[in-house]
C-alpha cells in the first residue's frame, strides 16, 4: 500500500467487502489445468507493454466498463481481473458487478504477486 493516499485505501477496502477475490496460486494452478475463464489485465498501456499473464486481454480501467459488453455479452462468463497490486482490479470488479457481471473476481496482489510466484 505503498503510495497510497489514504483515502484511496479506505475506497478500496470498502469496496473488498462486496467482491471476491482469488489467489494468484489458485490462478496459476486453473490456467496450467487449462481451464476456461477470461484473465483480463486493467493495467494502463505502459505498465501492459512491460509484461503481463500470457493468456490475459488487456482493458486498460479507464475503458473497461466502455468496452467489457462487447467483447463479453455474457454476463455469466467467469472473469477473473488484475492490475499491479490488486486495487484498481478491485474497484473494476465492483463496477462490472454492478453492470450485472455474476462471476468476476480480483486476483490477490495483481502482477507483482504473479511476477513473485514464478
Amino acid at each position: 500500500m505503498k503510495n497510497h493516499s489514504p483515502a484511496f485505501v479506505n475506497l478500496v477496502n470498502g469496496v473488498k467487502t462486496r467482491i471476491k477475490e482469488v489467489s494468484t496460486k489458485s490462478v496459476k494452478e486453473r490456467l496450467e489445468k487449462g481451464e476456461k475463464f477470461t484473465i483480463i489485465d486493467v493495467r494502463e498501456d505502459h505498465e501492459w507493454e512491460k509484461g503481463h499473464i500470457p493468456s490475459a486481454i488487456h482493458l486498460s480501467k479507464g475503458i473497461i466498463e466502455r468496452d467489457i459488453e462487447k467483447l463479453i455479452p455474457d454476463k455469466s462468463q467467469e472473469i477473473i481481473l488484475y492490475c499491479g497490486g490488486g486495487f484498481r482490479s478491485a474497484l473494476t470488479c465492483d463496477n462490472l458487478q454492478k453492470m450485472g457481471y455474476t462471476l468476476v473476481y480480483s486476483m490477490e496482489g495483481g502482477f507483482r504477486s504473479w511476477k513473485d510466484a514464478r
